[in-house]
């Protein structure tokens, strides 16, 4: 029996586990296109790494990281974070990253977001959730907006990717908007 965490129509949510730190999830993070507009794949990512985040994450009270799992085959397909947990002003950074590429396109995304913000919202009690990316990543522009997101402004050359410097688009969701 496969354990979960939440449960959505194709994919499930579940706690990150000492099997997934494989050559497979840790690869995600040393392939430039995955990581195209994000802060990784600026260093090699090793076995090391990976342990030492998954310990870091098991302990912690401020990120809720999970990894996202295709039903169908039982495949982790990505990783799913609220993180920067803020118990004070009821708020937390959302992220996500989809590793497997035959899974982009396909809603595996916004289905994974809305299971974790209604957690957030419900579970959590938070107030509310936020995001950024680049202004050159469109897909994540797309999710945040299809998720309820709302632009909330810019902040300008705050990524430095490709050689060059490149805008963050922030946007932020309350609950009261859900």
């Amino acid at each position: 029996m496969i354990q979960f965490f939440l449960e959505g129509k194709r994919i499930f949510l579940r706690p990150l586990e000492t099997k997934d730190l494989n050559d497979n999830y840790q690869n995600w993070f040393n392939d430039a296109e995955i990581c195209n507009f994000n802060d990784h794949h600026r260093f090699p990512n090793y076995k090391e790494n990976m342990e030492e985040y998954y310990n870091s994450v098991i302990k912690s009270k401020i990120s809720l990281v999970l990894a996202i799992i295709d039903k169908e085959t039982g495949k982790h397909i990505g990783n799913i974070t609220l993180q920067s947990i803020d118990n004070t002003n009821r708020s937390a950074e959302f992220a996500i990253i989809i590793g497997d590429k035959e899974s982009w396109g396909k809603g595996i995304g916004k289905e994974a977001g809305e299971l974790i913000i209604n957690h957030g919202f419900n579970e959590l009690n938070l107030h509310r959730i936020y995001c950024g990316t680049s202004t050159e990543n469109k897909g994540m522009q797309k999710l945040a907006m299809s998720l309820g997101f709302k632009e909330e402004g810019i902040q300008k050359e705050a990524l430095y990717k490709h050689g060059k410097y490149v805008d963050i688009i922030n946007y932020g969701l309350v609950r009261n908007d859900v």
